[in-house]
């Protein structure tokens, strides 16, 4: 059987690629916040405890399933958990595989739009806060407002068209461009160039945050030091309690595993798509650890030092307050607003989150490409054009009931959450106890540059999925009854819930028809590790 056609041009391309699926709006507005509000520099002990405890162990897995479903020519999860689990049932749980990243670009995309929208305005200064200090808040409010149409439903699609739309319209054409473009040309091709850019933008934002100084003598504890000590000095999240409170809270708990999942795009079938494009003598152990790395400097090193010093210095412990979306598109502007040449810096910082978005949404488009070309057997044109109607659907539902954002949020929490934590919970399982962890370890050190550590093993088998029992359970207890309570309601949550059914089925229905074909194509796979050796470069 013959590997897909399609492959990586380069090492680094991939790597750049898959780190640019995982640096998003979460590392630079996400992160700074959940840190803040979590307990600051206490925040980091169960962030890293899940970054070595469910990240990084998912994501060498997810590499390495990936490469061996590339070895018979699959690309997608539904195929790739077939050949895995040898049972049909795989295939229909690798659907999540498919839903997941479809659903999220369809609002993904619609916030992706906001930043370049942002970025034009502070650009070509059409964002007015006005004069006076006082109504800076307010006039920031009413700006986003007038981008996401939150204050009532139906206003970006009404009579006129409306400017937001325009700029949905071509952050929409512009995925679709380079998705179309193909894997080297189109997704490599761009990561290769703007991953660099984000950095540099990233740190010239950076430069600037950390020269302001004290920049209101009136007010001395607002400066960049106590910026930073407010953001990574351990704190109770209560007045008066200890630095380590935080840790006996399982909201905190859960909202650094969450954190995890979102940064490093582990659980969203996106790196089992993109490492089944590798050669058999490719490396997925060092590959996989670079690119993590590469998105934990983002995260940590960039978003880390900009988003919630810059808030502090000027307004102070308020000014950090709030939701990603009340920090990144509220807040912020009236940071730059104070700040010095602060509308040339909004502007960088803006196109930076925009260009983060964009590496990110072209990751989550992918997978469902390579499903529909493999499992209907259509060309590039059609799979791109399916795909697109089935997107622009569901973005134009996302961009008609903005009132609240409910429609969003809906999505979010049961997509870009629940769904990823079960698909989490699926690719583990699969890969430890179905193909089995000595299988998989023997096949990630074909070609590897490294070895995988020896509590590797132990941990993707037992601790975990004993930690992604107990962190899902409690985020279940927590959250699950508001949301069902909405449902019972009835009105945009429900309908929400209806437009991820449909794609859900409509998937299912696919992987139906597709089913026959891939089970005659995949009789003679074996999962024995003897015959990993000598699997010929480009042949079962």
């Amino acid at each position: 059987m013959s590997q897909s056609k399609e492959q990586w041009g380069s090492r680094l391309g991939i790597i750049l690629a898959v780190a640019g699926s995982a640096v998003g709006l979460g590392n630079f507005l996400r992160f700074p916040g959940l840190a803040a509000q979590n307990g600051g520099g206490a925040f980091m002990v169960p962030y890293f405890c899940a970054l070595l405890f469910l990240g990084i162990p998912i994501c060498w897995a997810e590499w390495t399933m990936g490469k061996y479903g590339g070895q018979f020519g699959f690309n997608s999860c539904p195929a790739i958990f077939g050949v895995l689990g040898r049972r049909p049932i795989w295939r229909y749980l690798g659907v999540l595989g498919l839903v997941i990243p479809v659903v999220i670009y369809m609002y993904y995309v619609y916030i992706e739009s906001w930043c370049l929208q942002y970025s034009f305005n502070y650009l070509f200064g059409s964002i007015n806060l006005g004069s006076d200090p006082t109504h800076y808040v307010q006039r920031s409010k009413e700006f986003f407002t007038s981008v996401t149409g939150d204050d009532a439903d139906g206003v970006m699609l009404g009579s006129s068209l409306h400017q937001s739309v325009i700029f949905w319209a071509i952050t929409f054409a512009v995925n679709f461009y380079f998705i179309y473009r193909g894997l080297s040309k189109g997704i490599e091709a761009f990561c290769t160039w703007a991953m660099p850019i984000m950095g540099l933008a990233a740190i010239v934002v950076l430069v600037r945050v950390l020269t302001l100084g004290t920049p209101n003598p009136d007010l001395p504890n607002q400066n960049v030091m106590n910026g930073l000590g407010f953001m990574w000095n351990p704190k109770p999240k209560v007045a008066g309690g200890s630095w380590w409170q935080p840790l006996l809270n399982a909201d905190v708990w859960m909202a650094a595993a969450g954190q995890i999942f979102f940064t490093l795009s582990v659980g969203f079938g996106v790196i089992i798509n993109y490492a089944s494009y590798l050669k058999r003598k490719d490396d997925v152990v060092l590959s996989g650890l670079t690119a993590s790395a590469t998105n934990e400097f983002f995260e940590v090193c960039l978003g880390g030092l900009i988003t919630i010093p810059a808030a502090f210095v000027f307004l102070g412990a308020i000014g950090t307050e709030g939701s990603s979306f009340q920090v990144g598109f509220k807040t912020l502007p009236v940071v730059f607003q104070y700040m010095p040449g602060g509308r040339f810096f909004g502007a960088i910082w803006f196109f930076m989150l925009f260009l983060a978005a964009i590496t990110s949404s072209l990751s989550m488009l992918q997978p469902a490409i390579a499903f529909l070309e493999e499992g209907l057997k259509i060309g590039r044109k059609a799979s791109v054009a399916l795909l697109g109607l089935v997107t622009a659907l569901g973005s134009f539902f996302v961009i008609w009931f903005s009132k609240g954002l409910a429609a969003l949020d809906t999505m979010d929490f049961w997509v870009g959450t629940a769904m990823i934590f079960v698909l989490a919970m699926v690719q583990v399982f699969l890969f430890s106890w179905s193909f089995g962890v000595k299988k998989g370890v023997r096949f990630a050190h074909i070609g590897a540059e490294m070895k995988l550590p020896r509590w590797f093993p132990f941990v993707i088998k037992y601790v975990t999925p004993t930690y992604l029992t107990a962190v899902f359970v409690m985020w279940c207890t927590n959250n699950l009854g508001g949301y069902l309570s909405q449902l019972k309601q009835g009105g945009v949550p429900l309908l929400s819930v209806c437009v991820i059914a449909t794609v859900l089925v409509f998937f299912l229905i696919l992987i139906k028809i597709a089913g026959p074909r891939w089970g005659a194509e995949s009789k003679d796979t074996s999962t024995d590790t003897s015959a990993f050796p000598v699997i010929a470069e480009g042949k079962s």
